[in-house]
């Protein structure tokens, strides 16, 4: 008999060529990848786990870390976990019940057929391959299960157990908590957490997912508001890089503005100045009281590109967001602060609108080139008016400019009259805050000619680049308002009718019909209310790439030129305005035939940019509010719902709920019409508008959620038939006893 040589070990690897092994492998690698490519026998390969585990222990593999994995190379087929969405638009997953070092990065590819997008926590069958990059690349076989249920909430002690107490004011009730699904996540701490499947009865239990921080930290507030509404508020590292590595714009091939003293006005906390501006009468015969106007744009196409790392970044998060302590740019601040922004004194590569108006403000002509600029002064509202009216000392923004640009707005808000463009008086809360970050004050934002000035400046650019590519026919993101719908006229019309007021029928409403009503109830006490239903009549402005008009500016065609630094739809224009012109790089690629996608995404950012902000000045007032409790404040009825009266606070103009529970001893009939409650024993009736005196509840810095109770019936009037009897809409019992 023959015996079979026996083969000798390989030499067994030191931890150095293992890293170096793991380095340059192509796709990720596990033990069975080392111990094939170093020869090792079954005792060898036990060595091996046992130093790859002390390597992994001590740091040692270092950056090779992300190409490592215990378990080796994925299985072509595998369960995998809907992650995300990454910030080039893509679908993110992991492997389902991933133990070990950081999962390796698996890219859901889009489907040929049409389906519902992915959510996070749901769980597909996927088939996989391995990319040189080291990810993995998934395609979707069918889906396994329905995302869990997520909350943002905050791990809260309640008696000997733990719950997570949702931050959502709509949300109904708490979560159990239990020590082995809190994955180590202490009181105060707010997290995202997936609700568990559960008995019908009773709270469900919830797991913890993704801790957040403390809610006591510094800008926690923000940090809620954004993570409740999926903000996106880091930058990817390739955009920080690219915003980095930008430098000055050269003057080659730009028209030098730069002796033009344009300047910049903004608000005392503005953070970004994409605009400025400069005005001279026109020296043209044939346009006798007219003006030239100049409106001077941050050029953001020059240093964002089309699908590269910060147009992608951008596009995702569709522009910026303001909240009281911080902002979420839609550019890194290298860009936002800094290269785009129009800082005084220094070169900037702009886009620059030339408008020639006539007296009446009528826009004449237009004409737009690519330049260099810098700005002479930055200037607020509130200086700029002085200077107008005569009432500063400051020589610094005694400025010569600043007489024409009042005789150019003038004249453009004689044009605004004459179009009869919707005038609503909506006041606006600001919250100051202290140097430690606390609510210092809450007060309504004041308004100056000067505002207006800006407003009418911007909105004649914004009109001039609509038309110039309309000219060229040229892709147009255009800024849209629709008429208001037949069912919210109707509605608006039967509430009016309770205030004697009329809206005209059988005729095509126009903004100056809204406009003689806001004037009637001028300086009456129905004055808030009535601007804010007519508000509520009102279609949603958006973007999108089909023309209808802007109902509220009355204007036929309009777009949004003048703020790319925090608004994508912006930059799109300014792209397409520098391909049709012909003005250089940077301008927009392909046909704009995706422009029907992208504006239904920006749209929808900006939707939830707006909520956000207004949740959080909500919960910043709910913080201001909360050493309040108990005192009586007034206020006023801006809302009626079957559950209960939401009432403004003079003061601060926060809102509170008025639970129907709390008020006086009654059944309580909905007029949905007349926006009113009405007792249906004592016909004590709360209608919309209504003066009141409130006692502060409870005031939620985690929800921005505010209860009130009213003052006995204070408020309250009692019901006038007004000849006509209306079946009840919803009966709610105040109080069953």
């Amino acid at each position: 008999m023959v015996k079979t040589p026996r083969v000798r070990a390989a030499p067994f690897p030191t931890r150095d060529q293992i890293a170096t092994f793991i380095r340059e492998s192509e796709t990720h690698v596990g033990k069975r990848e080392i111990a094939r490519a170093f020869r090792l026998d079954a005792d060898q390969k036990v060595e091996l786990r046992r130093v790859l585990k002390a390597m992994e222990n001590d740091g040692a593999l270092g950056r090779e870390r992300r190409r490592f994995h215990p378990g080796g190379a994925l299985p072509s087929v595998a369960v995998i976990e809907i992650t995300g969405i990454d910030t080039d638009g893509e679908t993110t997953a992991r492997p389902f019940n991933w133990a070990g070092g950081p999962p390796p990065l698996i890219c859901v590819m889009p489907e040929k057929r049409s389906r519902s997008a992915y959510a996070v926590g749901e769980r597909v069958l996927a088939r996989l391959r391995a990319s040189p990059s080291g990810a993995y690349e998934a395609r979707v076989i069918r889906r396994l299960t329905a995302a869990p249920d997520r909350t943002l909430g905050v791990v809260t002690r309640v008696g000997e157990g733990t719950r997570i107490v949702p931050v959502d004011k709509r949300a109904r009730s708490e979560f159990l908590l239990s020590p082995e699904a809190a994955a180590g996540a202490q009181p105060g701490e707010l997290v995202w957490a997936e609700v568990q499947p559960g008995r019908p009865l009773g709270l469900k239990q919830a797991r913890v997912v993704e801790k957040l921080g403390s809610t006591q930290a510094p800008g926690a507030i923000s940090l809620i508001t954004l993570c409740d509404h999926d903000i996106p508020h880091e930058f990817p590292a390739d955009a920080l890089a690219q915003a980095q590595a930008a430098g000055p714009a050269a003057l080659a091939g730009r028209i030098d503005l730069r002796a033009v003293p344009l300047v910049t006005i903004d608000g005392e906390d503005a953070r970004d100045f994409d605009d400025a501006v400069w005005a001279e009468p026109d020296g043209d015969a044939a346009n006798p009281g007219g003006w030239h106007l100049l409106v001077a744009i941050a050029d953001v196409a020059h240093y964002v590109r089309p699908g590269d790392a910060l147009d992608r970044s951008a596009l995702l998060r569709g522009n910026s967001v303001y909240f009281p302590d911080r902002v979420v740019p839609m550019l890194p601040a290298a860009l936002s602060n800094g290269w785009c922004s129009l800082v005084p004194g220094e070169d900037r590569p702009c886009l620059a609108a030339h408008l020639w108006i006539d007296a009446d403000g009528v826009l004449v002509r237009h004409r737009f080139e690519r330049a260099m600029m810098r700005s002479a002064a930055r200037l607020t509202y509130r200086q700029v008016q002085a200077v107008h009216d005569g009432r500063s000392a400051d020589e610094a923004v005694r400025l010569p400019m600043i007489g024409p640009l009042y005789g150019a707005y003038r004249a453009l808000a004689r044009a605004r009259a004459a179009r009869g463009v919707l005038e609503l008086d909506m006041p606006e809360r600001r919250v100051r805050l202290a140097d430690d970050g606390s609510v210092a004050t809450i007060e309504l934002r004041e308004r100056f000619d000067s505002h207006k000035l800006i407003e009418e400046f911007m909105i004649a650019a914004n009109v001039a680049a609509a038309e110039a590519l309309e000219e060229r026919k040229a892709p147009v993101m255009y800024r849209v308002h629709d008429q208001p719908s037949r069912e919210k006229l109707e509605s608006l019309r039967e509430f009016l009718e309770t205030i004697d007021l009329r809206l005209p029928r059988g005729q095509v409403l126009r903004p100056r019909d809204f406009n003689r009503i806001l004037a009637r109830v001028e300086g009456r006490p129905e004055q808030r209310m009535v601007n804010e239903v007519v508000l509520r009549s009102q279609a949603q402005a958006a973007y999108d790439p089909v023309n209808i008009g802007h109902f509220g500016l009355a204007l036929r065609r309009y777009s949004h030129f003048t703020s790319p630094i925090r608004r994508y739809a912006d930059l799109l224009v300014h792209r397409s305005l520098i391909r049709a012109l012909r003005l250089g790089d940077g301008g927009l690629s392909g046909t704009g035939e995706d422009f029907a996608k992208v504006a239904e995404h920006i749209s929808g950012t900006e939707r939830r940019a707006t909520a956000a902000e207004r949740d959080a000045v909500d919960r910043f007032t709910a913080v201001y509010l909360a050493e309040q409790v108990g005192g009586v404040l007034p206020g006023r009825i801006t809302g009626v719902t079957r559950f209960g009266l939401f009432v403004t606070l003079d003061e601060t103009g926060g809102d509170g709920l008025v639970p129907v529970s709390s008020l006086p001893d009654d059944y309580y009939q909905h007029d949905d019409k007349a926006h009113c409650l009405i007792g249906r024993r004592h016909g004590l009736t709360f209608r919309l508008g209504d003066a009141v005196e409130a006692r502060l509840v409870e005031a939620n810095a985690l929800t921005g959620g505010v209860i009130l109770e009213l003052m006995g019936s204070a408020g309250a009037s009692r019901s006038r038939s007004r000849g006509r009897s209306q079946p009840p809409r919803s009966r709610i019992p105040a109080r069953r006893r």
